[in-house]
């Protein structure tokens, strides 16, 4: 034994002084081994509606719904089964609508109770006592536990837990219990959960989402191209603020910028009115939802406009000292002949819908008015200083990443950048070439220095830029396309100009050469692993299948948000993957909260089986297992030692 090992197992005697403690330990996590695997649920590209999202980690993708099916079969009709899952999905608001219409309350209190008892057991059974312990809600703690414990002890086991019951409804604790049972449910129900990307934009609720995240209990996120362009903004950077505010604007959405994060807008709507107040806005127009404010449109289309040409600025500056991102084609404004209306691109003159641009200086395209300076730089400190969005952002970096390696499970959002051979692209960033994995864990890397480093060092301003060129660089992985034609779909009527090339990724991924190279690259078996992937909407309505090269590759984008339903024709996918396998979910699109809760409806349609394990997983074949089994190696050495004498046991009296 070396002096590297004896040392660690001194530290570890600390924490099992005794044969008897290690051993007992030992004998706990082998048990632990043989449970059946924890559920994960995967989601992604969720895009701010809230709602759906709510309701479907509520119900699991369809998991609580199965739970009631396997506990009482037969026993119970469909319309009690709903009424039981939509109950354990808003137990507040069914609450409200019982205990106005049940005549016989008390009746129902009892019956309840009693079903909600024995789902809470049956959905527990998978846990070690000590981690259902630690989910219980601290006021009924000791009550759920005496509820679904077995008591060899009690005799008269019915009258023991039938008084129970009568006490909680007797004092007037039935309301409150059932909330806690309920709660309790949704977090046995699925253990961990993966969020696939793409929070933020689109919907009007992705900070209400991060606070959902936040306090839930076991979670990771993969950052989508936008998240990672308000991760940007947070940390600094001017020009991924811009993109923030102005697809904000463009999709109604300011206010989730005004009340969701309290950023004040008023000194740009206040340059916008300035500025532009006899622009010609026409191609600024809004993709406003039925809750928008129409009164504010005409501010809003100046809005749009003034923070989209403060953008082309701001992202031509960022190009300009970063050749090495490859972007030039994207300097678009100083192409402009503002005399005839014309732009040269891609090597041909198009006409342009509007060149009224009272802020561009044809000489100095790229520089900023001194108003716009002035606008730009307290919009940077109120998204500096803003304490919510920096919370959600810090909760991104600690819990996130560009991908993650979970369960034989491979996660990220884009693709893996490669060539039409099928060979992963080099990328040249800041003096060195980086492709695959190592491309992935660089960028992490410096978007990591972005937000973490010294605000007046070097690295932190590269740190920033790298993060603008993960939102929308030609070979970052989140991206997938060769370029953004945000400039082109404003300004040119061509639809030629408009066109985005998806990475080669996307017509390889249902190769199973390509998908296993990808595996071994990042450190999988090709025989036992599953990549899963977002960021591209599967268009069902067109006949196209989620699952790509036989199982092998997942694509979970399925139209989450409303944007894309008309495209995928569906309302998102999810994937539930379980100790007997995965299954994906497609769903039907979310009407609202209120509905789901009046018509008792649930939103998950088609539940489509992947694959079936041939045995029932464990705990033992997890990553927690891995871990596991080391932590029991390391006690078995430290039982050795004690018996050895090596180190000497503590005795009961010290």
């Amino acid at each position: 034994m070396d002096n590297m090992e004896l040392k660690y197992l001194k530290s570890l005697a600390k924490q099992y002084p005794t044969i008897a403690a290690a051993s007992t330990e030992i004998i706990n996590l082998q048990s632990i081994l043989n449970l059946p695997k924890g559920t994960e649920h995967f989601l992604t590209d969720v895009h701010g509606e809230y709602e759906q999202f709510n309701h479907v980690l509520k119900n699991g993708s369809g998991s609580v719904r199965r739970k009631i099916d396997e506990e009482f079969g037969n026993t119970l009709s469909n319309k009690d089964k709903k009424s039981l899952a939509t109950l354990i999905y808003y137990p507040n608001e069914k609450l409200d609508i019982v205990m106005n219409e049940e005549d016989n309350i008390e009746d129902w209190y009892k019956i309840t109770l009693y079903r909600l008892v024995q789902i809470t057991k049956h959905v527990s059974s998978k846990y070690t006592r000590s981690k259902v312990r630690k989910a219980l809600p601290k006021d009924f703690a000791y009550i759920i536990e005496e509820l679904i414990t077995e008591k060899a002890e009690v005799q008269n086991k019915e009258d023991y837990y039938n008084e129970i019951v009568h006490t909680i409804i007797r004092i007037g604790k039935a309301p409150d219990f059932i909330i806690a049972l309920c709660n309790l449910i949704q977090r046995l129900v699925v253990d961990h959960l993966h969020i696939v990307g793409d929070i933020y934009d689109r919907g009007p609720g992705p900070h209400i989402i991060m606070d959902t995240l936040r306090h839930y209990h076991s979670v990771d996120v993969q950052w989508g191209n936008h998240d990672i362009v308000w991760m940007g903004a947070a940390a600094g950077s001017r020009a991924c603020m811009a993109n923030v505010i102005r697809m904000s604007a463009r999709y109604g959405n300011l206010d989730t910028l005004e009340e969701g994060y309290g950023i004040n807008l008023i000194p740009l709507a206040t340059f916008a009115l300035e500025q532009y107040a006899d622009t010609n806005c026409d191609a600024f127009s809004i993709k406003y939802n039925t809750d928008y404010n129409t009164k504010d449109l005409e501010l809003d289309m100046k809005m749009h406009k003034a923070i989209s040409i403060i953008q082309f600025k701001l992202e031509g500056q960022v190009i300009m000292r970063n050749p090495e991102f490859g972007m030039e084609d994207r300097l678009l404004l100083d192409k402009i002949n503002f005399e005839t209306g014309k732009i040269t691109v891609y090597g041909k003159e198009y006409d342009m819908k509007d060149t009224d641009f009272p802020t561009v200086d044809p000489q100095s395209p790229y520089a900023l008015t001194k108003e716009e300076e002035e606008v730009v730089e307290r919009l940077h400190k109120a998204f500096i200083k803003c304490e919510k969005l920096q919370k959600d952002v810090k909760f991104l970096f600690s819990k996130g990443g560009l991908y993650k390696v979970h369960n034989s499970n491979l996660l990220y959002h884009g693709c893996v950048p490669m060539d039409e051979d099928g060979n992963f692209i080099n990328v040249r960033l800041f003096g060195r070439e980086y492709q695959g994995k190592e491309l992935y864990d660089f960028l992490d890397h410096y978007a990591r220095k972005g937000y973490y480093g010294d605000k007046h060092s070097q690295e932190k301003r590269k740190g920033e830029d790298i993060i603008w060129y993960i939102w929308e660089g030609p070979n970052s992985p989140v991206f997938g396309k060769d370029k953004m034609t945000t400039f082109e779909r404003y300004f040119i009527e061509d639809k030629e100009t408009h066109v985005e090339k998806k990475n080669a990724y996307y017509r390889l991924y249902d190769n199973v050469e390509i998908v296993n190279k990808i595996l071994e690259a990042f450190g999988l078996d090709p025989d036992k692993s599953h990549i899963v992937n977002g960021h591209v909407p599967v268009e069902r309505k067109k006949g196209e299948s989620p699952i790509k090269c036989d199982g092998k590759l997942l694509v979970i984008d399925g139209g989450f948000s409303k944007a894309y339903q008309g495209k995928t024709g569906i309302a998102g996918y999810t994937l539930v993957a379980n100790s007997h396998g995965m299954r994906l979910v497609s769903h039907e699109p979310f009407e609202s909260m209120e509905a789901a809760i009046r018509n008792e409806s649930d939103i998950f349609s088609d539940s489509i089986v992947v694959e079936t394990a041939t045995e029932r997983l464990h705990v033992a074949d997890t990553d927690i297992g891995v871990e596991l089994r080391e932590s029991i190696k390391q006690l078995e050495a430290l039982l050795q030692a004690y018996r050895d004498g090596v180190i000497i046991e503590k005795s009961e009296y010290e």
